[in-house]
């Protein structure tokens, strides 16, 4: 396996159903995220990055909470649901959707909300570490980082939920915020808080 899911596995995953994961219909899904929104600490965010946005569900909700919302996704097939889907909610205007992954660069923001749901089990354990040590610190100051997974295992996905959550956990200048755990699903809340010197005072 390489250092994370290919995008050849979304794409088959989409071909066979416009919504494989049934995020627009599952109770598991709704509850998520009814809690991932209700643990954001802050009512307003200026811009929301979220990577792995599949149909946009999540991102439409998002869009009702921030003034910008940056979402991409690897499959062509989720962004042109989630195309339809916003323009459906009326909050097209406020998203900008591309085609990437994870691991890759991301956009220079800045951002002062970053939305891990679901997406960072597809890489491996030190990719992850990797991506997160590289792309946080590049944060807005202050910013929350909110992740929320499935605890069980899948056998196609390199890391369970608690695993990925453990390497969120081990980001350096991530301080924890809030958490929900149950037998299904565990969502945080952290946020970024780079360590600076001492200022001088006369």
């Amino acid at each position: 396996m390489t250092t994370r899911l290919p995008d050849a596995y979304f794409d088959r995953m989409y071909a066979g159903a416009d919504d494989p994961w049934r995020l627009s219909t599952r109770w598991y899904e709704q509850r998520k995220y009814a809690i991932t929104l209700a643990l954001l600490p802050d009512r307003r965010y200026r811009h929301a990055f979220e990577p792995g946005c599949s149909i946009g569900t999540l991102t439409a909700q998002l869009a009702r909470r921030c003034d910008h919302v940056t979402a991409m996704d690897v499959a062509d097939a989720a962004l042109r649901s989630a195309d339809a889907r916003l323009r459906q909610a009326g909050c097209r205007e406020r998203v900008t959707l591309y085609r990437s992954s994870l691991d890759v660069t991301w956009p220079p923001g800045p951002f002062d909300l970053l939305v891990l749901s679901e997406v960072a089990y597809y890489l491996k354990a030190d990719a992850l570490a990797a991506v997160l040590a590289r792309e946080c610190p590049r944060l807005q100051r202050g910013a929350k980082v909110v992740a929320a997974h499935w605890r069980h295992a899948v056998a196609d996905y390199p890391l369970t939920g608690d695993a990925a959550h453990a390497v969120i956990a081990e980001t350096p200048g991530l301080a924890s915020v809030a958490r929900y755990g149950d037998r299904d699903v565990v969502i945080e809340v952290r946020s970024e808080e780079r360590r600076v010197g001492k200022e001088c005072r006369s």
